[in-house]
């Protein structure tokens, strides 16, 4: 049994716990958890990022790697598959948009099964799929919906993916009975789901399970400790929001303060939040720039139309086949072996 994502859990919730105890108060840590760590936390994402991008894009690639799925540009006859075998910039631009706006290596992603102990099968992962969809996509909605906090005043797009996020309402109007929850942000709970889900996945399939390790839950339990104590703070325990933006403007505006009445629960949410920007560069997350500099997805498979020849090829001189038979011809002809020219051909 995998006991991997113990200790991963275990560093969430004491993370977790330091900072709820710190900013506690008497304890006085809340310019640690609200400012220093934030800046630094952004400092460590933004350099980190870079530096990484930068090394990726610095890497030479001699040779086209494509991974391909499809017929490459060959004979009329042959129809090729211009998406997943792209010989123009467009098809490369058309591929890469599928592939990370809709996943589509993952969609046709399989996994081996024995079915009756001894025929081998390949099975569609569409929950999979569909796990990492939901993921995404609520977590990128999650993050454009806390600009809110961040901007004055809030651009048309916060505020219309506000409006879709929270269509749907829980409450109850009546004159002896008024309840109900503020408008619930559907990404929220659907971020928190899919990442309880690729948990799941990781400790229950077998062979997921085998190579899992520590840094793979970890940012998981992180992930789902920011969605749990975001949903606390909006629908179970009352925050103070005009401070909370005081305090997040005070930060994008370089003039950091720390206004009364931010709780504990909303410090150890961001502090949270900055473990994983700092964590971000140095782990597996950093597919987010990864993607776009992929060798395998953003290079042409052209090598049938266009020679590609290594740089770094080391200049060695060559003996061709002409020039062999015309070392060993008479030879070649005593031995019985064939040659393009016979001897008397040579004059």
């Amino acid at each position: 049994m995998n006991k991997n994502y113990m200790v991963s859990l275990i560093a969430v919730i004491v993370l977790f716990l330091i900072a709820y105890v710190g900013t506690q108060q008497g304890a006085g840590l809340q310019m640690v958890f609200g400012i220093i760590l934030p800046y630094l936390a952004v400092v460590l994402f933004v350099v980190g990022f870079s530096r990484r991008v930068m090394s990726w894009s610095r890497s030479a690639v001699p040779f086209r790697i494509t991974t391909t799925c499809g017929q490459q540009p060959s004979l009329p006859w042959f129809k090729q598959a211009k998406i997943d075998n792209p010989s123009s910039t467009f098809g490369v631009i058309v591929r890469m948009f599928l592939e990370i706006v809709c996943f589509r290596s993952l969609f046709r992603n399989t996994r081996m099964k024995l079915a009756g102990g001894t025929k081998m099968t390949h099975q569609l992962e569409l929950f999979l799929w569909v796990g990492a969809l939901a993921f995404h996509y609520a977590f990128f909605a999650v993050v454009v919906r806390h600009l809110r906090f961040f901007t004055e005043p809030v651009p048309f797009f916060v505020t219309l993916i506000e409006q879709v996020d929270g269509f749907m309402r829980i409450e109850v109007l009546y004159d002896a009975v008024q309840a109900g929850l503020p408008g619930v942000y559907m990404s929220g709970l659907v971020l928190l789901a899919a990442a309880f889900y690729l948990f799941l996945r990781r400790v229950f399939i077998p062979q997921v399970r085998y190579i899992s390790l520590a840094n793979d839950f970890f940012p998981l339990f992180l992930i789902m400790g920011i969605a749990l104590s975001g949903i606390f703070m909006r629908y179970f325990t009352k925050v103070d929001i005009v401070s909370i933006k005081e305090l997040t403007m005070g930060l994008v505006t370089f003039r950091p303060t720390i206004p009364e009445g931010v709780s504990s629960l909303f410090f150890a949410h961001i502090f949270l939040v900055s473990i994983l920007l700092a964590y971000f560069p140095f782990s597996k997350l950093m597919h987010l720039g990864g993607i776009f500099l992929s060798p395998t997805r953003n290079m042409t498979g052209n090598t049938r139309q266009v020679r590609h020849v290594n740089p770094w090829n080391h200049p060695v001189k060559v003996h061709t086949y002409e020039e062999y038979e015309d070392d060993f011809r008479e030879k070649m002809v005593e031995a019985g072996l064939p040659v393009v020219k016979m001897p008397e051909e040579q004059a």
